[in-house]
């Protein structure tokens, strides 16, 4: 139901002393970055390429010793979400027809295109979310920064960030204002008070957040906050070479049609 919605922890894992966790924050994001790129741009039906993606991504997973039910969980929500799009490719024109109810038709086209782009979004969702699990929102930040992404781009991302939790905070205060009158029944007019509820949680937070914007400036902000680019080290050159030498591996298999 909408009015228990708890805060959420995207870091959970961040804490951890494996030999991923060693990594500079800016490396794992970099092995991030490309092995979702090789795994997104490689074309659909190179099973073998993304089987040896695939091992990649669960040799992290091993690593990393993440909490699985969380990455289960959150890789469940995310499928709900993008399903609609997974299955609309099921009913592509091309090749023969597996199975037909009329004007819809399933092909073997469609079935290649679905299983390509599931495989896609299962892996990438993977290391996303591992990457997430496993550093914490500053550490991205900054290496963000590392990266030479622009100041304000990142400002930006980590204002939203931070009103994430004035969001849920003003939220849970009218959930407790909705508990401690009754708040009940069912139906359309249940719906419209939810609703009513959701545009005065818009007008509240908006306010909020100007508040503290004005704060903010008060004590010397200027737009960009500071940020600390830790350095890397020898874990940091090996991994990246790793993860350069499995994309390229997988996508000489690819090449070749193996």
């Amino acid at each position: 139901m909408l009015l228990h919605v708890n805060a959420f922890h995207l870091d959970i894992d961040s804490k951890g002393k494996t030999w991923w966790h060693k990594l500079a924050p800016r490396t794992r994001l970099l092995c991030t970055i490309l092995l979702v790129f090789a795994i997104a741009l490689t074309p659909n039906g190179r099973w073998w390429t993304w089987a040896i993606y695939a091992m990649g991504v669960l040799g992290v997973v091993l690593i990393s010793r993440i909490t699985l039910p969380v990455l289960l969980k959150r890789i469940a929500v995310e499928f709900a979400f993008i399903s609609a799009v997974l299955l609309g490719t099921l009913f592509r024109s091309g090749g023969e027809v597996v199975a037909a109810w009329g004007p819809v038709k399933i092909t073997t086209e469609g079935l290649l295109v679905l299983g390509s782009v599931t495989t896609k979004a299962l892996l990438s969702l993977i290391m996303l979310n591992l990457l997430t699990l496993t550093t914490s929102i500053p550490a991205l930040l900054n290496a963000l920064v590392a990266l030479r992404t622009p100041r304000l781009l990142v400002a930006t991302l980590a204002s939203m960030y931070r009103y994430i939790s004035v969001l849920i905070g003003e939220f849970n205060a009218m959930r407790r204002a909705a508990a401690s009158r009754n708040f009940t029944g069912n139906g359309s007019w249940k719906r419209q008070v939810i609703g009513n509820m959701m545009g005065s949680l818009f007008i509240r937070t908006y306010e909020r957040g100007d508040r503290i914007y004005q704060a903010m400036l008060a004590r010397g902000y200027q737009g960009i906050p500071p940020f600390d680019v830790p350095p890397g080290g020898r874990h940091d050159i090996v991994a990246l070479t790793l993860t350069l030498i499995l994309t390229l591996l997988g996508q000489v298999i690819y090449l070749f049609k193996w």
